[in-house]
């Protein structure tokens, strides 16, 4: 009999540690192994495609992971894979899945059952229960599940379902609800990762937790309903992250979703992370910046460029807004703390917004946003509420006038104090955030351009109409493109265009040496004699790792074997230009 555990991500890039964690805890403790399998896939993938790759592994119990990006999509699997192997179980589990659990069971026919909330030793009991002898209790085809010879087991009786705390099943036309689990110690789980090689870890983004739970009880947020926070004890961590970076993991991203908690914890691995670095992989943490205090950001302060990205929920900087979604904040103060973490420059920072929340129309987010751009974030992510089942939002929605998509996952149409119409305006300036200042690729046009603009957000409104007026929003623009496009936004502004050119010019080279100019870059042959004799002064030929642009009263050498660590643009140096040379 054989199990297969499967996730869809929303891309190949990350990783799933649900499907990992159960399959490892149920190896350790089960003594359960080949009879469970893993199969990964994306939302990209067509539905088509991976139902073929589900049914072709002939698996009796299919787990899926499910999540607000592929629930929709898990769904029409289940239903389909039912019909083409009837005999087959199907499961479900995850945050999207462990809040509506009967409602879930009577609208998906297809369904044996749900398991709700951590799902380690639910696993394993399931596991249990049908790899070895199943004793009648009603489920969907259990009773006639009886282990394969050579099964491996851990010896103990199988529970029925009626026994396994903290799930949902079909008995019968009835849906069951079996009491929930308590939580786990995180130190008894077992490393997750520690299966895999170099080509599996290779370009993907690891995710890994050392705690869960959250301190606070932001509305909007299933953590809020679990305020304990357990943590994994720290020799077990550092023997977890010693895999990471010996293999030389690209990055990873810590999901404790407030990593700073607790201050003894979060020293330990951050001086763990300094003493152990080999200046390659990249750790990622979402943090309350309020509760960093001064030895933390002393010692954020001595790191290496890039060893660590820090993600800060800023979510609103309207008081009526924080206060109500149970999120209070001092933003005076938060706007010094994230100062002082800009100052050394070695810190990749994100900051985010959430659109959508209560009392915060179109006007109050504007100048939300345009609070967050001034602290200037390394990126600023702005995001839509999801209303989702389980938290003080959803039980609030009414009172809020609050529309959301029925669909996962479940994003804010219109509120009392935001129409739809508003949200559309928020896409869109939320589309030329992601296009021109989070890609990192326009340091130096964006912010001349945007020095003829009093409001951050109404550059990006004026870009986004820009851009729908003329048709390009219904185009895969090439990078390239986007530059064009911004330059002809641009020249109906009063500003020097030749200074501007220059901007664009230094900023597409800063990320690659093109191998083809733009029509409306200068012409070299011009000066060819004085490249030259620039190339021999510094040593350098033109080649792939260095490229000398010429401007009016500089050259710019642009080299890439010398990308800075954190917007890995290459080094960028000017000699002035003259006549001797």
């Amino acid at each position: 009999m054989q199990i297969l555990l499967i996730s869809i991500d929303a891309k190949f890039i990350h990783s799933n540690p649900a499907i990992y964690d159960l399959q490892a805890y149920a190896r350790a403790y089960g003594g359960f192994r080949d009879e469970i399998g893993r199969a990964e896939f994306t939302i990209n993938q067509s539905r088509d495609y991976i139902l073929g790759k589900l049914y072709e592994a002939q698996a009796d119990i299919y787990c899926f992971s499910c999540y607000i990006w592929n629930i929709s999509l898990i769904k029409a699997l289940t239903d389909s894979l039912k019909k083409v192997r009837p005999e087959c179980e199907i499961w479900w589990g995850g945050p999207e899945v462990s809040f509506n659990a009967v409602q879930l069971l009577s609208e998906n026919p297809a369904l044996s059952g749900i398991m709700r909330g951590e799902g380690e030793e639910t696993f394993l009991e399931l596991c249990r229960h049908y790899l070895t002898a199943a004793p009648e209790d009603g489920a969907q085809g259990s009773c006639d599940q009886m282990p394969e010879d050579g099964a491996q087991g851990s010896g103990e009786e199988a529970p029925a379902l009626s026994g396994i705390r903290g799930i949902t099943f079909r008995k019968g036309q009835e849906a069951v609800e079996n009491p929930p689990r308590d939580p786990i110690d995180l130190s008894t789980l077992p490393f997750c990762y520690e299966a895999l090689d170099d080509l599996q870890l290779k370009n993907r983004i690891i995710y890994y937790e050392t705690s869960r739970g959250c301190p606070f009880g932001c509305s909007y947020c299933l953590s809020s309903i679990d305020r304990r926070v357990r943590f994994r004890s720290l020799p077990v961590v550092y023997r977890e992250l010693d895999f990471f970076i010996e293999h030389e993991v690209a990055q990873v991203k810590f999901v404790d979703r407030t990593f700073n908690c607790n201050h003894e914890h979060t020293m330990a691995i951050w001086r763990y992370l300094i003493a152990h670095d080999r200046e390659i992989t990249n750790f990622h943490f979402e943090i309350a910046v309020e509760l960093l205090n001064e030895e933390e950001i002393e010692l954020l302060s001595t790191m290496r460029p890039g060893l660590v990205q820090l993600e800060i929920g800023v979510q609103t900087t309207n008081e009526a807004t924080l206060k109500e979604i149970h999120r209070p904040a001092d933003m005076e103060h938060l706007r010094a703390l994230v100062a002082r973490l800009h100052a050394p420059r070695n810190i990749h920072l994100h900051l985010d917004l959430i659109a959508g929340l209560p009392f915060e129309d179109l006007a109050r987010f504007r100048q939300s946003f345009d609070e967050v751009f001034a602290m200037a974030p390394d990126q600023l992510q702005m995001g839509f509420l999801k209303v989702l089942k389980g938290s003080y939002m959803y039980e609030h929605r009414d009172e809020y006038d609050c529309a959301y998509d029925a669909q996962a996952p479940f994003e804010v149409l219109c509120t009392k104090w935001l129409s739809y119409g508003d949200v559309l305006e928020l896409k869109l300036v939320e589309e030329m955030v992601e296009l021109y200042y989070n890609s990192g690729q326009f340091v130096h046009s964006l912010p001349y351009v945007m020095a003829m603009y009093g409001s951050a957000y109404d550059f990006f409104l004026q870009l986004g109409t820009f851009y729908r007026n003329e048709g390009y929003d219904y185009l895969a623009s090439s990078r390239m493109q986007r530059y064009e496009i911004l330059r002809s936004f641009a020249k109906m502004l009063p500003i020097d265009k030749k200074h501007l050119d220059e901007c664009l010019v230094t900023d597409l080279y800063l990320r690659e040496n093109l191998k083809k100019r733009a029509a409306w870059m200068c012409d070299l042959k011009g000066c060819k004699r004085e490249l030259r004799a620039l190339e021999d002064a510094l040593q350098i030929r033109e080649d792939a790792f260095c490229h000398i642009e010429p401007f009016a009263e500089h050259f710019a050498v642009f080299d890439y074997r010398k990308r800075d660590r954190l917007d890995h643009n290459a080094t960028l140096t000017y000699y002035p230009r003259t006549a001797e040379r």
